[in-house]
């Protein structure tokens, strides 16, 4: 992206914000379109301002494309049994239990035999953590691998997926802290899981929100967690990230962005339908900060989509914010002494890899994955790495025997489908 293109994004996203400031109703309408699909990078965790790949497919067949693959998509349909927790201020929290299997004996199942060998794991629950804009089934690849081999829990963050809408957000009017996420963990584990050793799993915003419980609950770490996988994730810096754009395009949308969103958030049914009507640009924001590779299965990249487009924008301006503030360095000496995975897509623009590395440095012991050819999604780019990393994880942490693989499940090439 050139540094006049840049510009040129960052000075349409003024004008809106400038526009809506005004009270100027018909500037508004006339710049909320194009805001409204710039400030959708924010939904794929970016910042606006980036290029877009030329579009060469008609804008009807794109759209009947869309709407095949959301009827066709196997993907996000996996389902456990509901749960509700509830948060400190009153937010609905939803999760989903996949159980294991009951020990079969020499008659185990054949998924379980090709994951862990012939003995059944131990009674511990794999807790999975979701990113900014998505839900608990960005984890679709994983979850189907693991489903009956050991107990899962799956849970949408505050204001995500299924759960409700933050009480402190809206009645109250509170900024959405990483903290208050730390607490909303604490408050799942206790309906969910409150019991036995747990392993947990974070992706991005959800890895953040693992070392904001560790912050604030050192003991319950200290207790019971057995291992720990940070994937695609950060520790703090996160204002430093310049999302793969030049200098003058960062320091312009830097400049710019709390402002805009805060004006976006205050018009959100008109992005909203700004960003209905710019679907094709959003389509190709999202593709370039989700995925690094060309060949990711169009039906997985929808599948993207879909999470992305169900975050409304308000509550896309109520979470970025915090990913500035964000700093939980000091907690990650709660996650010193167990097994820690952390991986990473070296192509990742959203949460750089250089932060996986500064998390292994702080943790020697760690396994650092870094991804080549994959970005910020990695479980949906290269399910099968991080399935794999994931079912030695569980090895390591002694809750498995040893043996595990997982050898093809989960190839996103467009001739591949899960199992």
């Amino acid at each position: 992206m050139t540094e006049s293109s840049a510009e040129l994004v960052a000075d349409v996203v003024a004008s809106a914000a400038a526009a809506s400031a005004a009270g100027a109703a018909g500037s508004w309408r006339r710049a909320t379109g194009i805001a409204g699909a710039a400030i959708g990078v924010l939904a794929a965790g970016a910042a606006a301002g980036v290029a877009i790949e030329r579009m060469t497919v008609g804008r009807g067949m794109r759209r009947r494309a869309r709407l095949a693959l959301d009827a066709a998509g196997p993907y996000g349909a996996l389902r456990g049994t509901p749960g509700k927790a509830y948060a400190d201020d009153g937010t609905e929290l939803y999760y989903e239990v996949d159980e294991a299997e009951p020990d079969a004996g020499p008659n185990v199942s054949p998924r379980r035999r090709r994951l862990f060998g012939r003995k059944a794991p131990a009674p511990v629950t794999v807790v999975f953590c979701h990113g900014y804009c998505l839900s608990q089934d960005s984890w679709h690849f994983q979850r189907a691998a693991l489903r009956g081999v050991v107990r899962t829990v799956h849970w949408d963050q505050r204001s995500h997926g299924r759960s409700g809408r933050g009480v402190a957000q809206t009645r109250d009017r509170e900024p959405v802290t990483i903290d208050q996420l730390g607490r909303d963990l604490k408050a799942v584990l206790d309906a969910a899981a409150p019991d036995g050793p747990l392993v947990l799993v974070g992706h991005s915003m959800g890895g953040m929100t693992m070392m904001a419980l560790a912050a604030q609950y050192p003991e319950l770490i200290r207790d019971r967690v057995v291992a720990t996988a940070f994937v695609g994730t950060s520790s703090g810096r996160l204002g430093e990230v310049n999302f793969g754009l030049p200098v003058a395009g960062v320091n312009a949308v830097r400049r710019i962005l709390p402002g805009v969103l805060k004006a976006l958030g205050q018009q959100a049914e008109w992005v909203e339908k700004g960003r209905r009507a710019t679907a094709d640009l959003f389509a190709g924001v999202i593709k370039r900060y989700s995925f690094a590779g060309r060949d990711v299965d169009p039906a997985v990249e929808r599948f993207a989509e879909r999470m992305i487009e169900s975050t409304p924008i308000d509550v896309v301006a109520e979470f970025y914010p915090a990913f500035t503030d964000h700093d939980k360095t000091g907690a990650l000496v709660c996650f010193r002494d167990m097994p820690v995975l952390v991986l990473a897509g070296v192509q990742d623009l959203v949460t750089p890899s250089e932060h996986s590395e500064a998390i292994a440095d702080l943790l020697p012991d760690a396994e650092l994955v870094l991804v080549p050819d994959a970005g910020h999604l990695v479980m949906l780019e290269h399910p099968e790495v991080v399935t794999d990393r994931l079912a030695d994880l569980l090895t390591r942490a002694g809750a498995v025997p040893a043996g595990a693989t997982v050898s093809g499940y989960g190839s996103t090439s467009s001739t591949a489908q899960p199992r």
